[in-house]
């Protein structure tokens, strides 16, 4: 008999069938055993009577987290009982039982609440729990609305290497590795691949693992992460890719409230509204709000403290009503060399951030598009423009006006959700005591 998944129970009332999954919870009643099986669907409540006796005999030794296939009659339950939610209006008569795989005893229950290094070591085991499962769902569908708004909008997608030459930005925090003969990066970013396929394609996204050898330790950052990033050509200035990524973001939120609202009523967590036009300020401005509505005098730092954009946040929601908010033209040393700088605002860049929930998500903005002007930039950044040939010759040989962005998926996917910790809404993270186990050193 062919299996059918749990959510489509509710088709076979009266009826014989086939089931598989996950023991999730087993409550003995004597005479009466009830199971309730979980598979990638959804659960089911199944009963084990005496007068079917091998699969009562089963019924009595399975324990939580056995997997089993499950032959059993689909009973409408009287009106009485009957529940709300899935399977609620009907039971599994179990009528023969095949265990598939066994589990040890568990080292808590999978409803326990855990601290962290203790969730993170029992991995394997905590994400299966429905609180879990609805982050990774949620992040699941941001990736896929991420895809699917760029596709219809004519971007291409393309892989960018993993494995660089130097890094994309010209910075520190890179891990070095072996490679043959040569000295090699993990990849910081795919910024230069973006920069030659627009070359290419015109529109070009990638979705990616990323790696930065910084050795902190905080709730907002990890050493490897999930960058979503788009590049475009034929732009007039970067106000073209904020436009582009207020759309994403409706876009988004919109296939979010389609897929994943149990999701975040599981979770209490709140969808976000993304304004039609989200509002933006150049830096110099945020910073003089700053020093007006919040007393700190910020004003001249080349960036945003964690406290600022905190702030900043809380002023989009009060004045314009928006989680949401862009910074822009952050000043020319502070950005990497490749930044376009603004001809009517020397000294600062056409560059932005986008700050949600307190919290910068993204990193965007218009590139130097000329051979000529982008060599000097490396140069004025203390670079040897000829570590950067193979990237120079898109420029050498005909780049249009271009920008773009870089999101981090887990970042976002955490200020989605109300997660305090980056690394609860990372399936497997990395930071500088992790690798899947803890290295004390």
């Amino acid at each position: 008999m062919q299996r059918v998944y749990i959510k489509d129970l509710k088709d076979y009332i009266g009826k014989e069938v086939t089931i598989a999954g996950w023991v999730d919870v087993r409550r003995d009643h004597g005479k009466l055993i009830f199971i309730d099986l979980r598979d990638m669907s959804g659960k089911v409540q199944m009963v084990a009577l005496p007068n079917h006796e091998e699969a009562h005999k089963i019924a009595n030794n399975v324990r939580n987290e056995w997997v089993v296939e499950i032959k059993g009659q689909v009973n409408e339950r009287p009106e009485r009982m009957k529940k709300e939610g899935l399977n609620g209006e009907l039971e599994v008569e179990i009528l023969e039982t095949r265990v598939l795989s066994e589990a040890k005893e568990l080292p808590f229950e999978k409803d326990t609440e855990l601290n962290l290094d203790t969730y993170l070591d029992y991995l394997p085991l905590t994400l299966r729990t429905e609180e879990k499962k609805a982050v990774f769902k949620v992040q699941t569908v941001i990736v896929q609305a991420f895809r699917d708004f760029l596709i219809q909008e004519n971007f291409t997608e393309f892989q960018a290497p993993k494995i660089i030459g130097a890094d994309a930005e010209g910075g520190a925090g890179v891990f070095e590795l072996e490679y043959f003969e040569n000295k090699a990066f993990l990849a910081t970013s795919p910024q230069f691949y973006k920069q030659i396929m627009v070359g290419v394609f015109e529109k070009v996204f990638s979705v990616g693992n990323v790696f930065r050898a910084e050795k902190h330790n905080t709730t907002r950052h990890i050493n490897e992460y999930t960058s979503l990033d788009f590049e475009m050509g034929f732009i007039e200035d970067h106000h073209d890719m904020m436009e582009t990524e207020n759309k994403m973001l409706k876009f988004t939120v919109e296939r979010l409230k389609e897929k994943c609202q149990a999701e975040f009523n599981l979770l209490n967590a709140e969808i976000p509204k993304v304004p039609e036009k989200i509002p933006f300020m150049k830096l110099k401005e945020a910073q003089e709000i700053i020093k007006k509505e919040f007393g700190e005098d910020c004003v001249g730092e080349p960036d945003l403290e964690p406290q600022h954009e905190r702030w900043l946040c809380e002023y989009a929601k009060k004045e314009f009503n928006s989680d949401f908010i862009f910074v822009t033209h952050y000043p020319v040393e502070k950005r990497p060399m490749y930044t376009y700088e603004d001809e009517e605002d020397p000294g600062f860049t056409k560059s932005f951030d986008l700050l949600f929930r307190g919290v910068e998500i993204t990193t965007g903005g218009q590139r130097i598009h000329n051979y000529d002007k982008l060599v000097s930039a490396i140069k004025k950044k203390g670079l040897d423009p000829e570590k950067f040939s193979f990237y120079l010759q898109a420029f050498k040989y005909g780049i249009p006006p271009h920008g773009g962005i870089g999101m981090g998926l887990e970042r976002l996917t955490a200020k989605f959700l109300g997660i305090k910790n980056i690394k609860e809404a990372t399936l497997f993270p990395r930071e500088i005591n992790r690798i899947d186990t803890l290295l004390n050193k």
